[in-house]
């Protein structure tokens, strides 16, 4: 068989075998969104399957390339394969997960994929290696088949949410994937049948693999794999919580991969690594002030590109010969492993608020260092930078005056100067990242006061006191969830999106709700709505994450639910997924079904799904109302619920409540857009009847289309949930004022 013919077989089951690797990943994820409520935190949970999963596939191949013939290989390969036929990937997940605790849903999460795709996706990442090793017996340099490999997986990535996601079913995806693994693992025994035939084992290594290289290999594998995922945290949550945005992160650092591996990458380094130091100290700064800007975006994207694609690189050079190739990608395995599970389990359980995208800054920093000489001078940029950061962030009023100024610039002069110095005082430039990252760790919340501070699977949480404004509010991370008055006389009064000003004030003036009329809440927050419940009323809240439950429930936080208990009605909060746990609640009981959920990027689609409007109408009693929170800065969701209503048979108003009056801004009401599902002729003349787009489909269980739904322009009227203008380049859903 000609060279050319066969590098290009080998070539194309790389790709296609890549290619299914990463399909099925955000296949996965939405598998799993339905059990967690629609939480960002599936994806850190996913991530650390997949490099699990990519470790067990590379220790497979290690072991069967070092210990059996290549006949033997071949006949495990396939008989490992044939366990996919008995999983079912792209089902989704009727049971119930855990949603207590820091890494209970994570784990449960794991357990999950690893029954349903797991076979497979360790199949797949046995291939590249296998693959490899076969043709590295040709004589020629396999590495050429990784970069390959990476370009299988950055297709893959972009051809989902563009092109499969928008087309097809999630049972269609996954009898599609299945049918993917069996055709890539009939082209893989091809590759094998071109291989030098005979009984002989894998040639053995020409030398033995030493620790430091292991360790080193496994290091470089590490370090990108931490920075790829909590900057994928840091944007989706603190800067544009906008859906797919992951996908960006993800793609970058597929590009280092196959530039450090595709024989450019000594170029690509020579010309970006010498920014690296400028983008550091940028980072730093950018970090420390708690700038949250869009305009960042490029600067956290770049910053990640250039270290990662210098980490790989530096791995790229240390790759051994081909004999032990099977040894070196299993080091990258444990790696990428062990950087998904600090990220994904270990942070959420140590730290109560996000340091890992800090950490890995000032890592990256001493990399830099390491090996380099350094004297005690070292230490007098860095001690100065810490000193006057933390008089200037510890003094109040400090940092408005003029002497404050003086300190600020002070602060950045060194950082740049420290950059200027990085090549020939490298642990100087590093402390001084460090330095500036403590001070602004140890600096207060622009926000107010913190009085209480968590952090789990779902995400940190903050209870911040405003005494400027005099409220007390619950973030989630730059998400408003709920506010409340410290005037007692007006604390029982609703604010933010459920003002009486407001859609939702309209919607409980219309329904007249019974004195033994029975209500319940997707989404509790602060327990805001508790404002409306009356005497002999009883109220349900469903809320997923257990954190928010316990804030909701303290009176030294907040008081709606106690103020509501003591008006006489009866109020309960039920944790746990909302449309698992409302499925037993009784038929034709409920008056009202109130879905507030909804928050930017973490859609929850199984909320909006046509089994899911079909469960709330089969609770509601007769006469019964829908109503749905659909603020969001990116999707445009009223055509959406306009096309799930009419495939309901159901009425649709909405109201777009973006133009809020100044004195209601400065009494707590947020912008906002409700859509009411009933018909409820009392609502005024601003609720309008929507329009669904043409030619959509409505969302199932198994189908939904976010990009479709995707606003890629800015809104012509004011905002959705600012009181003044976002940091995050604009006004928009539920950020921090």
């Amino acid at each position: 068989m000609g060279g050319k013919f066969r590098g290009a077989l080998f070539g194309l089951a790389t790709l296609g075998a890549s290619g299914l690797l990463f399909a099925v990943q955000p296949m996965a994820g939405k598998m799993l969104l339905p059990a967690f409520g629609g939480t960002a935190g599936v994806w850190g949970a996913c991530m650390l399957f997949f490099q699990v999963a990519l470790l067990a596939g590379y220790g497979y191949a290690h072991l069967s390339t070092r210990f059996l013939k290549v006949r033997d290989q071949v006949m495990v390969h396939a008989l490992l394969a044939t366990t996919v036929l008995a999983t079912r990937p792209g089902a989704t997940l009727a049971a119930a997960p855990p949603t207590s605790g820091s890494w209970g849903p994570g784990l449960w999460a794991f357990a999950a994929l690893a029954t349903s795709i797991g076979p497979g996706f360790v199949v797949l990442s046995a291939t590249s290696p296998l693959l490899q090793r076969w043709y590295s017996r040709s004589g020629r340099d396999p590495f050429i088949l990784y970069a390959a490999s990476c370009a299988g997986n950055l297709a893959a990535l972009a051809a989902y949410p563009l092109l499969i996601e928008p087309a097809t079913t999630l049972s269609w995806q996954g009898r599609a994937w299945t049918a993917g693994v069996m055709l890539s693992t009939l082209a893989t025994l091809v590759c094998a049948g071109t291989s030098r035939r005979g009984d002989d084992r894998s040639e053995p290594a020409t030398g033995l693999t030493s620790p430091r290289e292991l360790l080193a290999w496994a290091a470089l594998a590490c370090g990108p794999v931490v920075w790829l995922l909590a900057l994928t945290t840091h944007v989706t949550s603190e800067l544009a919580p906008m859906p797919l945005l992951w996908t960006v992160p993800l793609g970058l650092y597929l590009a280092t991969y196959i530039l450090a591996f595709s024989g450019v990458g000594d170029r690509w380094t020579a010309r970006l690594a010498p920014a690296f130091p400028w983008l550091a100290v940028a980072l730093a700064l950018v970090l420390a002030a708690g700038f949250a800007h869009l305009a960042w975006i490029p600067l956290h994207l770049s910053a990640f590109f250039v270290a990662a694609l210098t980490a790989h690189h530096r791995l790229a050079r240390l790759r051994p010969d081909p004999s032990r190739l099977t040894t070196y990608y299993l080091a990258i395995g444990a790696g990428g492993a062990i950087g998904s599970l600090f990220v994904a389990i270990v942070a959420p359980w140590a730290f109560d608020r996000m340091v890992e995208y800090p950490l890995i800054l000032f890592v990256a920093g001493l990399a830099t260092a390491a090996g380099a000489g350094w004297s005690r001078g070292d230490l007098a940029i860095p001690a100065t930078v810490l000193a006057s950061g933390l008089a200037l962030v510890r003094s109040p009023g400090l940092k408005d005056s003029g002497f404050g100024a003086i300190l600020l610039t002070l602060i950045a002069g060194l950082g740049v100067l420290a950059v200027w110095r990085a090549r020939s005082r490298p642990w100087r430039f590093a402390l001084t990242i460090g330095a500036i990252l403590v001070v602004g760790g140890l600096a207060p919340d622009p926000g107010g006061e913190v009085v209480r501070r968590s952090r789990n699977f779902f995400g940190p949480l903050r209870v911040l006191v405003d005494r400027e404004e005099g409220v007390r509010r619950l973030m989630h991370g730059r998400t408003l969830h709920g506010q409340q008055s410290l005037d007692p006389s007006r604390r029982e009064e609703p604010s933010t999106y459920f003002a009486r000003s407001g859609p939702v004030g309209d919607v409980f003036a219309a329904l007249k709700l019974k004195p033994d009329a029975r209500v319940a809440v997707v989404g509790l927050g602060t327990g805001t709505l508790a404002c409306y419940a009356r005497l002999g009323q009883r109220w349900t809240f469903y809320e997923i994450d257990d954190a928010v439950v316990r804030v909701a429930e303290d009176e030294g936080c907040f008081t709606y639910l106690a103020d509501a208990r003591r008006r006489g009605a009866e109020v309960a909060v039920i944790e746990g997924d909302a449309r698992l746990r409302l499925a037993d609640a009784p038929d034709a009981a409920l008056d009202l079904i109130v879905l507030d959920a909804f928050s930017s990027d973490a859609v929850p689609v199984h909320l909006l799904s046509r089994e899911a409007i079909a469960l709330y109408r089969r609770k509601l009693a007769p006469g019964g109302v829908l109503a749905f929170n659909l603020s969001s800065k990116f999707l445009d969701l009223p055509p959406l619920m306009a096309r799930q209503a009419a495939d309901a048979g159901l009425a649709c108003r909405v109201r777009r409540d973006l133009s809020v009056p100044e004195p209601d801004l400065r009494a707590g009401r947020r912008p906002s857009i409700w859509a009411v599902l009933a018909d409820l002729p009392g609502l005024p003349p601003s609720w309008a009847v929507p329009s669904p787009r043409v030619g959509a489909s409505p969302w199932t269980d198994d189908y939904s289309d976010l990009v479709s739904y995707l606003i890629l322009g800015r809104r012509p009227a004011a905002s959705v949930g600012s009181v003044r203008q976002s940091e995050t380049g604009g006004p928009g859903a539920d950020d921090e004022p």
